[in-house]
């Protein structure tokens, strides 16, 4: 079965969907301005595709042995739409590296759907990050 290490760092990627599920969803709502608009919809499906990414996670960790976290890690809602995407960027990017290190070990593992697993969820958070950088103007 899966190591303790490959463990935590399934549980640290619960935690850091539920986080910007809650995160994205927070700004959905707070979100405001003329600039906001096309951003509130985006925020509301990522958020939801975000909290898909954890249940998906949670039931993979739980097949291997383990014990799913309902922590979020720390959420950053911002206070205008431009810290908001400055805070999503930089959530994103901590989840790119984080995905590549449980793919990089799942492989080392043998543990081939929890690769697939992640392959598939980290192509979702590359095109979130590419999202938020568009939305910055980068």
């Amino acid at each position: 079965m899966a190591s303790e290490r490959l463990k935590e760092l399934l549980n640290r990627a619960i935690a850091r969907e539920i986080q910007v599920a809650i995160q994205y969803m927070w700004q959905h709502v707070r979100a405001t301005g003329i600039e906001s608009l096309e951003a509130v919809d985006r925020l509301r499906t990522i958020a939801i595709q975000e909290m898909a990414h954890a249940e998906e996670i949670a039931e993979r960790l739980d097949y291997l042995g383990g014990v799913p976290t309902t922590q979020p890690a720390p959420i950053t809602v911002g206070e205008s739409l431009d810290e908001m995407i400055r805070n999503d960027i930089a959530a994103e990017e901590e989840a790119i590296s984080l995905y590549r290190e449980i793919i990089r070990l799942a492989m080392e593992e043998g543990d081939y759907t929890t690769e697939q697993l992640f392959k598939r969820i980290l192509q979702d958070e590359e095109a979130h990050h590419d999202e938020f950088l568009k939305m910055a103007g980068r």
